[in-house]
């Protein structure tokens, strides 16, 4: 058995503009999360060409001793919390694959994402087949809405329901956005559609560790795309080629931060 849910992200950007959005996003959001031993290397990042897909190839380490929860470190051998995440970023379309060689076939984490020009209401955009379709849970990320944020993880400049972009203007958002987002014809939109499907395989742990899973996976979301939003003037006139220069800045200032200080970012220790 797996467990699969598919969670959707609405925002007031278009695709254009999220894909040059999400890769900066990722690098800043990288550096937050890494030092003291911790956080995340980057081995390859490269263009890819594979059965008629073309786009952008990464392969990089989590380094997540902290970050998992005290009761698997409390099992799991010494050096075996070290993930390796693979994805192919064929834009509008990208696929993660999440492996650790410990668990091997008994662990993985897959994230399928299509980006789409509308408001988080069109369904089952992956395809599946009805029977698999019916049993995906659909989760609602509102970015603007405070009550979905851990409070040890709510930052005031990093709340949509407050910013407003110099650059574009957009926001702050308010109760219902979403609703006179979708009645804008003029303002840019888009929604994530991520499929998250999550295999553990450890027999007395499955159901407890696959949740606590998804529920990371929520919050990761939520707070990556309300940063997203909040760094708009810091992206909005990039290009990929600056996007691709700032990547390799990245790749080596990762190095440093994760062999040097302290451990950063979000900790797994209150979600035991």
């Amino acid at each position: 058995m797996v467990l699969v849910k598919e969670f959707r992200v609405v925002l007031p950007c278009s695709v254009q503009e999220y894909q040059v959005g999400q890769l900066y996003s990722v690098a800043e959001a990288s550096k937050n999360e890494t030092g003291g031993g911790e956080g995340i290397q980057v081995l390859k990042n490269e263009p890819y060409e594979k059965e008629g897909e073309k786009g952008q190839y990464t392969h990089k380490i989590y380094h997540l001793k902290s970050k998992v929860p005290g009761f698997v470190r409390m099992i799991a051998p010494e050096g075996s919390l070290v993930f390796h995440e693979k994805a192919w970023n064929a834009y509008p379309y990208c696929r993660t694959i999440v492996t650790n060689e410990y668990m091997k076939e008994d662990f993985f984490i897959k994230i399928e994402t299509w980006h789409k020009p509308d408001v988080g209401n069109a369904d089952n955009v992956h395809e599946l087949d009805p029977n698999t379709w019916k049993s995906v849970e659909v989760v609602h990320i509102d970015i603007a809405d405070r009550n979905q944020v851990e409070p040890g993880d709510y930052k005031a400049d990093e709340d949509p329901a407050l910013f407003q972009s110099a650059k574009t203007k957009r926001g702050p958002l308010g109760t219902n956005w979403k609703k006179e987002l979708a009645a804008d014809e003029d303002c840019p939109k888009m929604c994530a559609y991520k499929l998250v499907t999550i295999k553990f395989k450890w027999w007395g742990l499955q159901n407890k560790v696959e949740n606590f899973i998804q529920k990371q996976e929520k919050r990761i979301f939520t707070n990556f795309h309300r940063q997203l939003f909040c760094w708009i003037d810091k992206w909005i006139d990039l290009s990929m080629e600056d996007i691709r220069r700032m990547e390799d800045e990245t790749q080596r200032e990762l190095e440093a931060l994760r062999n040097q200080g302290q451990v950063r970012g979000t900790s797994a220790a209150n979600d035991e």
